[in-house]
């Protein structure tokens, strides 16, 4: 059948608005099971713990499983104490979730442990370490799969065919161990022409009508990003959209410096473009709300249990645009710090007061990779803005394995940095970066 973009949409919208309130009945009974079936784990492993006697403790964790009056785990415990809505999907989804990109063989304890904390959200792509992270995620989640949402990512071009999408897929799901994923992403997207192909479009209604997706999405954190969602909204063109969104690229936090934090300006730019998605009922994900994520710079400055991170994911998920976020989980304690911020998202004083203390640190060291600024600043071509976001993770993030691999996708690089006086890009960041200083370096650590 020879159908346009338009006539396959509307179809499409047609499909789901047929099923979606199946779906979100189905998504309710689903957190409701899940959350009793946690509930029951954590309480199971706090009831072992305690009895010395083995066949006592079977007997105990028996009659636990059977009683219908546990409904809740150790308040004190680090948890997820908030669940979203994810647009019209329906899908609820813990406020803080999993982000795998550095995750690697043999972290499969770091996911369950999310798991058991009431993190129901896992994110991952194709890409992130070399397919590593889809097949732990995989095997921490096995006999887990109806009670999380589960979504992946892969770059769809402009030119990509329907086959070579479903057969990257298809790989995705194996390394998963499942049989769909619930969001499938056009991963990190900075073109319209890759949201244009008609291709895409194709696949979209032959992976759902074999039941391989349910939802798809878009993903970006480059320079266009807005005309990106823009052009995503107009055309009601994904289900969901991930987007780079922080405290340090919003013009109202610095408003905030001076006024009232809960007075927000209407702007131009990326809160104004989230609002439009949510009004056309998308969900909205954010990424990268650390802005850099150089935590223990923060340390000295944080008292009585209250920490820069939990400051800034709920800076993020006070706007209700955002209906919840994802961050790179790397460790134990630090997944119990971030759950730390989960259920309350409103900004204190105090958490103001470390946010403005981030921003005066690093405000000047830190590249906003969506503002733009730097773009065509360059005569060479190159995309000073993801060049500097490959530093980020190795110099921030500190995983210049990661770094690499990212900087090794990247459609141009900095090699012309390495002869370049520096002069054409001397003023194009308006946040006082210099822009020259770094990516000459980047280039010879990441190349």
């Amino acid at each position: 059948m020879d159908w346009s973009k338009e006539d396959r949409i509307k179809e499409g919208r047609i499909k789901e608005g047929r099923i979606n309130e199946g779906r979100i009945k189905e998504n309710r009974i689903k957190e409701d099971r899940t959350s009793e079936a946690r509930n029951r784990r954590s309480f199971l492993k706090a009831t072992a713990a305690g009895l010395g006697a083995a066949g006592t403790g079977l007997i105990a964790a028996e009659s636990a499983a059977q009683s219908p009056t546990v409904t809740s785990t150790d308040q004190s415990e680090p948890q997820i104490r908030g669940y979203g809505t994810l647009g019209r999907t329906g899908l609820s989804i813990s406020d803080i979730s999993f982000g795998s990109s550095r995750l690697r063989t043999g972290s499969e304890d770091l996911v369950r442990h999310a798991l058991d904390r009431g993190v129901n959200y896992f994110d991952t792509a194709d890409s992130y370490t070399g397919g590593q992270s889809e097949k732990v995620i995989g095997r921490a989640l096995k006999g887990e799969r109806d009670n999380v949402t589960l979504v992946t990512k892969t770059k769809v071009w402009a030119d990509d065919d329907r086959h070579s999408i479903m057969r990257t897929l298809e790989q995705s799901l194996k390394r998963l161990d499942t049989d769909y994923v619930d969001v499938f992403f056009n991963h990190a997207v900075n073109d319209t022409d890759r949201l244009d192909n008609p291709e895409w479009f194709e696949f979209v209604e032959l992976a759902r009508r074999q039941g391989k997706i349910r939802f798809t999405g878009l993903s970006g954190h480059a320079g266009y990003l807005v005309n990106v969602v823009d052009h995503a909204v107009a055309g009601d063109l994904v289900d969901v959209l991930l987007v780079s969104y922080n405290f340090g690229q919003d013009p109202a936090f610095y408003e905030s410096l001076t006024r009232s934090f809960n007075t927000r300006a209407t702007q131009p730019g990326l809160p104004a473009a989230l609002a439009r998605a949510k009004a056309k009922g998308m969900g909205v994900v954010a990424m990268k709300t650390l802005m850099g994520a150089r935590l223990n710079d923060m340390r000295p400055y944080e008292a009585q249990g209250a920490t820069f991170s939990q400051a800034a994911f709920r800076w993020t998920l006070s706007n209700p645009d955002v209906d919840g976020l994802i961050v790179s989980m790397t460790g134990i304690d630090q997944i119990n710090e971030y759950l730390g911020a989960s259920g309350t998202h409103q900004v204190s004083e105090q958490d103001l007061g470390l946010l403005r203390q981030y921003a005066a640190l690093n405000g000047t060291s830190y590249c906003r990779q969506a503002c733009n600024d730097c773009a065509g600043a360059c005569p060479y071509g190159v995309p000073i803005a993801d060049v500097l976001r490959t530093r980020m993770y190795a110099v921030d993030y500190e995983d210049v394995a990661f770094a690499r691999a990212e900087y090794a996708a990247l459609e141009g690089n900095a090699e012309a940095c390495l002869s370049c006086s520096g002069e054409p890009c001397a003023s194009a960041c308006s946040h006082g970066l210099d822009i020259a200083a770094w990516c000459a370096p980047t280039h010879r650590m990441l190349a």
